[in-house]
């Protein structure tokens, strides 16, 4: 087996009920380098990462690393074989000690006194393999920051002689700094020949990072180039299956009708000053900023979250007294949060009833039971309106891609047929055909009438969407751009307040 063909999938395929996740995939990888699994929600790039962990059995298909095939019944197998994995959702023993974590296959399955010098002693070297000496190894593992629990993973991984790891959108939950922290052990590791399959959204990370890329489409591969061979927009285009000229819509809507939303003099101690603005029928007014800037909190408080926030709101040239989200929805207003699996979703429930939680009250009888004809129907319309992909109505929101999950959310909010829609962060951590389609219904909800407040933390996205954008800085505003006149630059330079 040459260095070239370390790592190879030949003809690997994967079935779940009514669908094929991973279709006779081959992908050949070098030793030591980073090789990205890309493409849209569904295409089977996590599968095929778990297929490698062990975690999913293919049903055809071969796997060979190093000139050996294998076949792993389970993740332990392949732990054995020398491959680890860092899930988007950690999976640990929060309520155990780091050490404790680190070291769980080696404790005692029965009753027995733990050496815990020998335990911490052990924990700190693997901890020390990969840079991590700084996390306190006697200390709950649950206590620890998203980014030091992932650096708990890999030392896990790298401690027990792992050739490979899988990275399944490791940045997903990481701030900048602690990415790039991320970035450089991954760059460690490769030149220690630790193969890196690196599974992730984000273009600049991909470009930054890896060496190679496979994109995948419906579970086939659509092809693998040199990352030094490809340009984003080209990667782009062979994801979705078109130019990237197609990723943003076409017709932005510089005309407005009448005021429906007007904010004056609003204000919340330590968190946004004296904030005034309208906004329009059929405008999208982006909020720009950097994490913390007060774009959030004001989108919170305009929805009656924030007992603290002072100042006027007006709904259609009335002043509206929103103290909490039922008044503003009723005043016409809807939030669709920017953290989907924590405020957008309840994830236990199935799709159909995530749907219709915006209009119960309206779907209900007198006795407060669903009329289910009227639920089937609300569901389907918006099933078919945002092309959600799903068996049924009848799958829980948690087993669905991110993507599809966010199109849960917007389909919650025009279910509530609110005319003023506050959207914060509608496209983070979903694929680019996802954020295509969701760029799409933006500009058709615009252009229906919906007023539209969108909070983005990607330029292009605010810059291409938006009729007018106002900048953000420590809790004010510190300038506002035509979309003929923005640009990233001068985006940047308003936000750093240069």
């Amino acid at each position: 087996m040459t260095n070239n063909h370390f790592l190879r999938f030949e003809n690997v395929t994967k079935r779940f009920p009514g669908v094929v996740a991973v279709d006779n995939v081959s992908i050949e990888i070098a030793r030591g380098t980073c090789h990205s699994l890309i493409g849209e929600n569904g295409a089977g790039k996590s599968t095929l990462g778990k297929i490698l962990a062990g975690i999913h059995q293919p049903d055809g298909g071969t796997i060979y690393i190093d000139g050996d095939e294998h076949k792993f019944r389970d993740a332990g197998e392949a732990f054995k074989a020398g491959i680890g994995m860092v899930h988007q959702e950690l999976e640990f023993c929060e309520n155990m000690s780091v050490a404790e974590n680190l070291c769980l296959s080696e404790l005692p399955a029965k009753a027995a006194i733990v050496n815990k010098k020998q335990l911490y002693e052990k924990s700190r070297q693997k901890l020390k393999l990969i840079g991590a000496e700084h996390i306190d190894v006697t200390k709950n593992l649950g206590l620890l920051t998203v980014a030091n629990q992932q650096l708990v993973q890999i030392a896990e991984a790298v401690g027990r002689n792992a050739r490979i790891l899988v990275f399944d959108e490791p940045t997903s939950s990481l701030s900048q700094s602690e990415a790039e922290n991320l970035f450089r052990l991954i760059d460690d590791l490769k030149c220690k020949s630790i193969t890196c399959i690196y599974v992730s959204h984000r273009m600049p990370e991909i470009f930054r990072l890896c060496d190679s890329v496979t994109v995948l489409r419906d579970g086939k591969v659509v092809g693998t180039k040199k990352i030094s061979e490809i340009t984003e927009d080209k990667l782009v285009e062979m994801m979705i299956g078109r130019s990237f000229e197609a990723y943003f819509p076409k017709h932005i809507r510089k005309d407005r009708g009448e005021e429906l939303l007007r904010v004056e003099n609003f204000s919340s101690p330590g968190k946004f000053e004296n904030i005034s603005f309208s906004l329009h029928r059929g405008q999208i007014l982006g909020l720009a900023g950097l994490v913390g800037a007060g774009r959030t909190e004001l989108a919170e408080a305009i929805f009656g979250l924030d007992k603290n926030a002072k100042g006027k709101v007006f709904v259609a040239g009335k002043q509206a007294d929103i103290t909490e989200p039922r008044e503003a929805l009723n005043s016409g207003i809807y939030l669709v949060p920017e953290d989907r699996k924590r405020h957008g979703l309840i994830l236990s429930m199935n799709a159909a009833e995530n749907i219709c939680l915006s209009v119960l009250e309206k779907i209900s009888n007198a006795l407060r039971i669903i009329r289910r004809k009227e639920l089937l129907s609300l569901a389907g319309k918006y099933f078919k309106l945002l092309k959600v992909k799903a068996a049924s109505f009848w799958v829980s929101a948690l087993s669905l891609s991110g993507g599809n999950q966010q199109k849960l959310v917007l389909a919650k909010a025009l279910a509530a047929e609110c005319k003023i829609l506050i959207v914060d962060e509608p496209t983070r951590g979903i694929d680019v055909g996802a954020k295509a389609e969701i760029h799409s219904l933006i500009d058709e909800l615009a252009g229906a009438g919906k007023a539209i407040l969108l909070i983005s933390s990607e330029l292009p996205e605010l810059i291409n969407l938006s009729t007018n954008i106002l900048v953000f800085r420590q809790g004010k505003i510190t300038g506002e751009l035509s979309r003929d006149e923005a640009s990233q630059e001068k985006v940047m330079r308003l936000m750093a307040g240069i």
